[in-house]
């Protein structure tokens, strides 16, 4: 009985910056975002280093594998809605993710697709429930929530930092067991600090079915819990071959554009209708953004593997572990400083909307595109180039992601209705699934030549990171050129 001794009132009035339960919440995916950033920045270079996979059939696993991840996302945000409630899935969807990961501490290589399957089936469950319990705690109106999930956001970058550089650096240097058996324990410390705070979070992740008989209530969340573990033969035959994963992804994709639209059509109001259309276009310009920027796990690691040298300023380090968690280390350092700016341009009354500023994070996306190509000149004859210029390149991509990653959550929770939080959410994540994939492959695209010597994998590489550099200032600018028609769409909301 303790849990309902706070009203949803009570937590939404308070004082303040940042409502305490924010804190709550940030910590505990702080210390997932550890367990999944980990895994991330590990699983190309472990399948190229460990199971001998070639560069572009790594790149092809790696998309499938996040594409998976973020699929799923979109299916755990429909159960929490429908049926779990976004406590419940959160607690069963970080069991399967230590699970899993204790799977890959026990046996990396042999075991390798079947721990990953479980972490995908997770990581669907936890990850989009969280983010929409945030967006809860704060009044439809209330202008506090942008700051909110900007903390937020700094949470989940504390994680990604220690998760990206630790885990790479103890598989690489030690052992491949200790890698997967930290992300277990960090998860296991996630799930405990939740079940310990969730007292405080009053209504907010309760069940839908909380008005059905007690015995009904448990058939469907058991029916839920079954159904997902009876789809683990299902993903790993579908990870272990990415042709499946490709009609998997665009099944799923038709299915819920036609879910997406039929809920669209229901809604008997016009205004609230064109938000939700706003709110598709900021999830379809998160996929192109997706495509873009999470070359990072797959060709952007592989590159550091294999073509750049260990100086950053007067320091001496793994390139891999710059690539896992330099644009951590950005979003930390710089989300205040890009806070404060946009305030300070607030109270001047100069200030982007919020599709310009997607509009500005694709343009500098662009710039570190052509940074990554430009190290081809500052390679010597082997093909090793400057990791200097390779952190450079991840500064400005940092830079076009906080124009996004932050605002990007919280708009689409301003823009949905409040019934629907989890299934736009699981939209964001799904289409940031397609744009995995699409990461996925256009890295296998650039590295499709066997056997390359060094020098001929940096000319591979640098040209693929040029074109995509183009995509991304022809998206920016058109952004930017459509502002105002998307402007119309969101009515009131900013």
């Amino acid at each position: 009985m303790e849990e309902k001794t706070i009203s949803i009132e009570e937590i939404q009035n308070f004082e303040g910056k940042y409502p305490k339960q924010l804190w709550y919440l940030s910590l505990v995916e702080m210390w997932e975002r550890f367990c999944f950033y980990g895994m991330r920045g590990v699983l190309a270079f472990f399948m190229v280093d460990q199971l001998h996979l070639s560069d572009q059939k790594s790149n092809l696993q790696y998309g499938a594998i996040q594409a998976f991840v973020y699929a799923f996302t979109f299916i755990g945000g429909i159960f929490a809605d429908k049926i779990l409630g976004f406590r419940k899935s959160l607690f069963w969807g970080g069991s399967l993710m230590i699970i899993g990961n204790l799977i890959l501490a026990f046996s990396p290589q042999d075991l390798f697709y079947i721990g990953i399957t479980l972490s995908i089936i997770g990581t669907g469950f936890f990850k989009p429930n969280i983010s929409s319990m945030v967006g809860e705690l704060y009044h439809e109106k209330d202008n506090r929530r942008d700051a909110g999930y900007g903390l937020f956001y700094a949470g989940i970058n504390v994680g990604g930092f220690a998760g990206g550089a630790l885990c790479i650096y103890l598989g690489k240097y030690y052992s491949w067991h200790l890698c997967f058996l930290s992300a277990a324990a960090v998860m296991a410390f996630g799930l405990g600090t939740f079940i310990f705070t969730k007292k405080y979070l009053g209504p907010i992740g309760n069940s839908p079915l909380l008005h059905l008989k007690k015995s009904k209530q448990k058939i469907f969340e058991i029916a839920v819990y079954i159904g997902s573990l009876l789809c683990i033969p299902l993903i790993y035959i579908m990870v272990r071959n990415t042709d499946y994963t490709d009609y998997f992804m665009y099944t799923i994709g038709v299915f819920a554009l036609i879910y997406f639209f039929i809920e669209l059509f229901r809604i008997q109001d016009a205004k609230a209708r064109y938000k939700l259309l706003a709110a598709f276009v900021f999830i379809f310009c998160y996929f192109i953004f997706m495509a873009i920027s999470e070359q990072s796990g797959g060709s952007l690691s592989l590159f550091a593997k294999d073509n750049l040298d260990h100086k950053v300023l007067f320091l001496n380090i793994d390139p891999n572990v710059v690539n896992n968690s330099v644009n951590s280390f950005f979003v930390i350092v710089f989300s205040p400083i890009v806070g404060i700016l946009w305030l300070g341009m607030y109270k001047r009354k100069i200030e982007p909307n919020t599709v310009v500023k997607f509009g500005l994070g694709f343009i500098l996306l662009a710039a570190s595109f052509y940074v990554f190509y430009a190290t081809r000149f500052f390679a010597n004859t082997k093909g090793i180039s400057s990791l200097n210029i390779f952190t450079f390149a991840y500064l400005l991509l940092t830079l076009g992601e906080l124009c996004i990653g932050p605002i990007g959550m919280s708009i689409i929770t301003k823009l949905s209705p409040k019934r629907m939080f989890g299934m736009m959410m699981g939209l964001w994540f799904l289409f940031s699934a397609f744009g995995q994939l699409a990461a996925g492959k256009l890295g296998a695209k650039m590295s499709s030549i066997e056997n390359a010597s060094l020098t001929t994998k940096l000319m591979a590489y640098t040209e693929g990171y040029k074109s995509l550099a183009l995509y991304s200032l022809v998206a920016g600018l058109a952004l930017i050129l459509f502002s105002q028609l998307v402007k119309k769409l969101m009515g009131e909301v900013r």
